[in-house]
């Protein structure tokens, strides 16, 4: 047995915590913060409480409010010149995880020359090296789906040629996160769902992957039990401060699961999908996969699926032997059904099912390594096959 640990963020993390943002020691005197182009964090009033505390820190700041749903390279870029224009030293995520993502990429580009996809590795990118570092980050995370606080992964889409690729170094891993669950209580409950869900197949990916570490399992089952038990609270009252609050944590477990295992292949089909179609939301693509995907990797590791059940809440040793690893799938339907998840279709988002086998190629493209992490390389036929059995 062997592996390695590294994570270097502070996180702090619990309900009130974003007051300490006005105390804490920063990594700059002048911060750019990023925002979505949304309005939530102007209309929920946390972006005037980050400004206000960042006044009581001696911070100077300045705004980028483009990020959308699906991040682009552009805004990559217009972000990394803004933080070179006004002279700023480290890069602030407000919201979701587009929003730290793009934070993350932002970092980069404000101290490296080019384009941001010179430094991607897959698809058309150039795979060079980031020889600059990154600016120092400081994450606030207002949901609780990509666990992207505590790992120093990215995904952004180029816009142009239909890629979204995954990327980071470990001057991405943030500086600081503050997972404050007060600022979770405005999420709509859709949402909120596809952002469990998210949080929730990052950790059954990190759990099944064939570079899972001892560090990473506990970190994984944790997540998936809290998520089991408490995410269909959230959903059915986004006020339940306990439940957002457990709901927060397990997120966080998720990205540290990220930071110790990896994703799989399901990451890498439906980074095709939402590339070819950006309105689809990630975690309602990962739902709509999800199914498949697992029955597929059941029997090729159905210890780690008993494992998982038995996280859920299964009664797995009742079971015969080779109906044990199936309870996953039966628990991750009864979740779904519970969270209001179980109906949604590709087809609502314009997806046509005669675009999956360009989907399929275009997922072992730009992010082909993921199938390296499955605990048996698929095909792109088998790829295929699982994408066409998800459509509806």
């Amino acid at each position: 047995m062997e592996f390695n640990y590294y994570i270097p963020t502070k996180i702090l993390f619990g309900k009130g915590k974003l007051e300490e943002l006005g105390k804490i020691e920063l990594p700059g005197k002048k911060a750019l913060i990023v925002i979505s182009k949304g309005r939530a964090m102007v209309d929920n009033g946390y972006l005037d409480k980050v400004k206000n505390l960042l006044n009581m820190n001696n911070v100077e700041f300045s705004v980028f409010d483009k990020i959308l749903c699906n991040p682009i390279k552009q805004h990559v870029q217009e972000g990394a010149k803004l933080a070179i224009e006004n002279k700023c030293d480290f890069i602030l995520g407000l919201g979701g995880g587009s929003t730290i993502d793009s934070a993350k990429s932002i970092a980069i580009m404000a101290k490296n020359p080019g384009d941001y996809w010179d430094y991607i590795i897959g698809g058309s990118g150039k795979g060079k090296m980031v020889k600059n570092g990154a600016l120092p980050i400081v994450a606030i995370t207002t949901t609780a789906g990509t666990g992207t606080e505590a790992d120093p992964w990215t995904v952004i889409t180029n816009e142009k040629t239909k890629e979204k690729i995954g990327f980071g170094i470990k001057e991405t891993f943030p500086k600081i996160s503050i997972v404050d669950p007060e600022l979770m209580l405005t999420v709509p409950k859709e949402l909120t769902a596809y952002q469990g869900f998210d949080a929730l197949f990052h950790s059954t990916e990190g759990y099944i992957a064939s570079v899972a570490t001892p560090i990473s399992d506990l970190y994984a089952l944790k997540s998936i039990e809290l998520l089991t038990k408490y995410l269909p609270k959230v959903i059915e009252n986004g006020e339940d401060i306990e439940a957002r609050t457990k709901v927060a944590l397990a997120n966080t477990l998720s990205g540290l699961v990220e930071s110790t295992s990896s994703c799989t292949s399901e990451h890498s089909m439906e980074h095709a999908l939402s590339a070819f179609h950006n309105n689809l939301p990630h975690g309602a693509g990962l739902i709509m996969l999800s199914e498949a995907y697992y029955e597929f990797f059941m029997n090729k590791v159905p210890d780690k699926f008993i494992d998982m059940a038995k996280a859920m809440g299964e009664d797995v040793d009742s079971l015969k032997d080779e109906d044990k690893p199936k309870a996953f799938i039966k628990a991750l339907k009864k979740l779904q059904k519970k969270c209001g998840v179980d109906n949604l279709k590709m087809s609502s988002y314009g997806i046509k099912k005669e675009e999956i086998e360009d989907m399929g190629q275009n997922a072992r493209d730009t992010m082909g390594g993921l199938f390296y992490a499955d605990p048996y390389i698929l095909s792109y036929e088998e790829t295929v096959d699982i994408m066409n059995k998800s459509y509806r």
